[in-house]
C-alpha cells in the first residue's frame, strides 16, 4: 500500500498535537514536513525522531510557510492538513485554494480524531483564538473541581518555543516550576 504524502501546517501546537494523535504510528500516511508560522525561529528545526515514532527515524523537517507551494509540488504531496487557528476564514480558503492550485487535497482534521484516550473524565478548555480566556477559564474550573474533592491535572499540547526533547514531559505544581523548565511568557500565562 502506497503511503498518502503529507504536509502539516502549522504554528507549533496543534499541529504537533495532530501528528502524535493521526498521523504518528499511522501506516497509511507519510508526514514529508510541518510547515510553521507565527512562532519565531521554528522553520529550519526538525521535529525530532525521538518524539516522530518508529515511521520517521530521521525526525521530520519544519520549514516557513511560504515554501507550501514548492514543497508540495516538489514532494508530489497528496493532502496538507491544516492545523492552527488565529486566522480568519479568508486566510484559510485562500491557502485551502493555494494547496488545490498546487494538486494536494487540503483538510482540516475535526475533533474526534485528535482527542486524546482516557479512562478518566476529561474536560476540554478550546477557544477559537489566543488570548480568549482558557487559562483563565481552565484555573477556575480546577478550582471548583478541587473544592468538590477531586484530584485534577491539567494537560496542553506541545509549545514547543524551546528544545523538544527538554520538554517531552513538564510538570508544574508551583511558580517555580515555570522558571525551572524555562517558560516564555506565553507559555507562562
Amino acid at each position: 500500500m502506497q503511503r498518502k504524502k503529507v504536509i502539516i501546517m502549522g504554528a507549533a501546537g496543534r499541529d504537533f498535537h495532530n501528528f502524535n494523535t493521526v498521523f504518528r504510528d499511522n501506516e497509511r500516511y507519510n508526514v514529508v514536513a510541518f510547515t510553521a508560522t507565527q512562532i519565531p525561529n521554528i522553520e529550519g528545526r526538525k521535529y525530532p525522531a525521538q518524539l516522530a515514532g518508529t515511521l520517521y527515524p530521521n525526525g521530520i523537517p519544519i520549514y516557513p510557510e511560504s515554501d507550501l507551494t514548492k514543497l508540495i509540488e516538489e514532494h508530489e504531496i497528496d493532502e496538507v492538513v491544516f492545523a492552527y487557528s488565529d486566522v480568519s476564514f479568508n486566510y484559510i480558503m485562500t491557502k485551502a485554494s493555494e494547496v488545490m492550485a498546487a494538486g494536494a487535497d487540503f483538510k482540516v482534521l475535526g475533533a474526534g480524531p485528535t482527542m486524546l484516550k482516557s479512562k478518566v473524565p476529561l474536560i476540554a478548555v478550546v477557544a477559537v483564538r489566543t488570548g480568549s480566556g482558557k487559562s483563565q477559564t481552565s484555573r477556575k474550573v480546577c478550582k471548583i473541581l478541587r473544592e468538590k474533592g477531586k484530584r485534577v491535572v491539567a494537560i496542553r499540547h506541545p509549545m514547543p518555543y524551546g528544545d523538544l526533547m527538554k520538554q517531552v514531559v513538564e510538570r508544574f505544581a508551583t511558580l517555580d516550576d515555570l522558571v525551572k523548565y524555562e517558560c516564555t511568557v506565553e507559555e507562562m500565562e
